[in-house]
């Protein structure tokens, strides 16, 4: 294949950074190609771009390494255009998105892609999406956008519903279902579920979940559609003999100590099939989970994310970075982390591959019959120089097609609020949200998140 040009915005970041320079460098199709690594902190950018040098000298990859701060800049004759950003503080803001609404009587249980905290998010982050989308409309139209930030589905929705540039979503967040099929079924498969397994929410333990959820990835084939953070299982095949396992699992998954996400489980029983991500991000997306007298989170254990560890962990990692950038310690390690899918993605359109993708975000084409078209959905794709075709998964069960379509419309307010500035149609996203009761509330939880985040989200002070 021809060698191409990748950008990746946001490659400061040291977690997304490292993997994304590990898969796309040690691709032996992409060998030749251009990286322009972007990213607004000159510091973080710095060292990622010491540290790419150094892996394309001791892998021998011969690629171009180029970095700017200004995305603009770097964008003639992109192909590829990866984004992983973040306005900054991280957690500190996503700590307020939480925080705001309980001053107002209104407790969400995760507050990141739904909820009040999942408008705030959005609303934060599409300005600067929006600013790189441009900016590929007019230096690099025809190249692909590959979003990895969150809310994934709204971020693809804005750049869908408000631009031109072909845009995919790409989230690892399947491999939960395999890890709960490895777990619920170790006898059949022989596998060795770790003693120290945890679901907890966080980067602690984030290494053993990852090593159970590939053994199940080596032994079964899941398919599953709906939407980012509510996707729920189609089908689950032994990969070696194509028998149907999704009848044991059910069997296997109810013997499990009942405070292994018993989330998913309940909604399991009631609605017959297996919900994937998790039950604290399953949870935003729900109106069964904040009710303040019942307290349903206690039920089912719920826990926030745990912002001072993520940051934590985030400043040791970039402790890593410097010290593989500056040539004291091996970066083979890097050979083998876990792709989350950019390069395979890009060596399938560039190459014409035909490959097999389990899980992309984009419009719908009628890959889910019984959900809007243009909704950016979840679903397993081909990918070739035709692009990203998803493939057609049917309907879905009528009272899950429902919950998600309830939030494909709440998804598109949010959007067109974070565009556009409209405190109007902000308040009419929140009101549909599921973890609001009660206008009042309502407003009062946009009216301080337009004062507290006002710096942040300077559309609607233009508005």
């Amino acid at each position: 294949m021809k060698p191409v040009k990748i950008v990746v915005v946001g490659a400061g970041s040291a977690n997304f950074g490292l993997n994304a320079l590990a898969t796309l460098i040690r691709s032996r199709r992409l060998q030749g190609s251009t990286l322009s690594l972007v990213d607004i902190d000159a510091q973080g950018l710095e060292l990622i771009t010491r540290l790419a040098r150094r892996l394309n000298q001791d892998w021998n990859a011969g690629w171009t390494i180029e970095s700017s701060t200004d995305t603009a800049a770097v964008m003639a004759g992109a192909s590829f255009v990866i984004v992983s950003i973040e306005v900054p503080p991280r957690e500190k803001l996503w700590r307020l998105d939480w925080e705001i609404p309980l001053r107002h009587g209104a407790r969400q249980p995760y507050g990141e892609n739904g909820g009040a905290g999942g408008f705030a998010h959005t609303a934060r982050n599409v300005p600067p999406l929006m600013r790189i989308a441009r900016h590929m409309e007019a230096h690099c139209p025809d190249a692909w956008l590959v979003i990895f930030s969150n809310p994934l589905p709204r971020l693809c929705r804005a750049v869908t519903r408000y631009t031109r540039i072909k845009t995919v979503g790409l989230c690892h967040q399947l491999l939960r279902a395999y890890l709960m099929a490895a777990w619920a079924l170790a006898a059949e498969l022989d596998i060795q579920v770790p003693a120290d397994l945890t679901l907890r929410p966080g980067p602690v333990g984030a290494a053993v979940r990852s090593k159970l959820s590939q053994q199940g990835l080596k032994r079964l084939e899941i398919k599953a559609a709906g939407l980012n953070h509510f996707t729920w299982v189609l089908s689950m095949r032994d990969r070696e003999t194509g028998a149907d396992l999704y009848p044991l699992f059910r069997e296997r998954l109810r013997n499990l100590d009942p405070h292994i996400a018993p989330l998913s489980r309940e909604l399991m029983d009631i609605f017959g099939l297996f919900p994937v991500p998790g039950d604290d991000h399953l949870a935003e997306y729900l109106p069964w989970l904040h009710d303040p007298q019942t307290r349903p989170w206690e039920k089912y254990g719920i826990e926030l994310y745990a912002w001072d560890e993520a940051e934590a962990s985030r400043e040791a990692l970039w402790g890593a970075v410097e010290s593989m950038a500056a040539g004291r310690s091996g970066v083979q390690q890097l050979r083998d982390v876990i792709s989350e899918g950019a390069a395979e993605l890009i060596e399938g359109i560039a190459a014409n591959l035909n490959l097999y993708q389990q899980s992309v975000n984009i419009p719908n084409d009628g890959y889910i019959t019984n959900l809007p078209r243009g909704a950016v959905v979840e679903v397993p794709a081909l990918i070739s120089a035709d692009g990203v075709r998803g493939l057609g998964m049917g309907a879905l069960p009528g009272p899950i097609a429902e919950l998600i379509r309830r939030e494909t419309v709440l998804a598109d307010l949010v959007v067109e609020a974070s565009v556009t500035g409209s405190r109007e149609v902000a308040l009419q996203a929140l009101l549909l949200d599921p973890t609001i009761n009660d206008i009042g509330a309502a407003r009062s939880i946009l009216d301080d998140y337009l004062t507290t985040h006002a710096a942040h989200l300077p559309q609607f002070s233009r508005a």
